[in-house]
């Protein structure tokens, strides 16, 4: 039996909403993904028997597109070739887990049938629902940023586990915490010429 428990406290932005459902099974996941089809919302996340969906604020939203647009100013003024995903669904059956990230990314020469990412992103506005971390670590996915708290924490795999690292391996030389630095800026056009500059100015150094 499927039993509901909202996990959204009230330190949450208004309109982040998250309910978790206890006891669900593979195929009520599956059955979520179908009925939802090409909709944004809810984002369904499964861990061992809890499903979890989540409707993202336009805070959320706006933060997690701002996030990208910033890693692909990076990767263009690097020359990194890379190819943007989305909120690919990520899932095993086997694993019994399933997560769409906020962002997701492969770099270098894009292998067209890859099953996995080598980046993805989430965004954490508050504490109760799944433990994503444990999701990624068991789908294979190479790297995880987790941005919490107004800053990123970048996880690597290890064999089978995720270990806390200071710099992206993915995309060696970024420096994230001047990316998060441009993250204030009125909008996301003025966060991308102004961090491009930066990356230009150091260029020219």
């Amino acid at each position: 039996m499927l039993t509901e428990s909202p996990s959204t406290p009230a330190d949450a932005p208004v309109g982040d909403r998250i309910v978790l459902l206890h006891g669900a099974t593979w195929a009520d996941y599956q059955r979520l993904l179908e009925m939802r089809g090409e909709r944004r919302a809810p984002r369904l996340a499964y861990l061992e028997g809890v499903l979890e969906l989540m409707s993202p604020s336009k805070d959320h939203e706006q933060l997690k597109s701002w996030i990208g647009c910033l890693i692909e100013v990076w990767c263009l003024e690097q020359g990194v070739e890379f190819a943007k995903y989305g909120s690919w669904t990520l899932e095993s059956k086997r694993a019994e887990r399933g997560v769409e990230p906020d962002e997701c990314y492969l770099f270098g020469e894009v292998d067209p049938d890859a099953e996995r990412p080598d980046l993805a992103i989430e965004v954490v506005w508050t504490s109760g629902g799944l433990n994503k971390r444990e999701i990624y670590r068991k789908l294979g996915v190479r790297e995880l940023w987790t941005w919490k708290r107004e800053r990123f924490t970048i996880c690597a795999l290890r064999g089978d586990v995720y270990e806390e690292v200071p710099q992206s391996e993915v995309l060696p030389g970024i420096d994230l915490d001047e990316l998060a630095s441009f993250l204030d800026r009125p909008t996301t056009s003025q966060a991308i010429r102004d961090y491009r500059a930066a990356l230009q100015a150091r260029k020219r150094q």
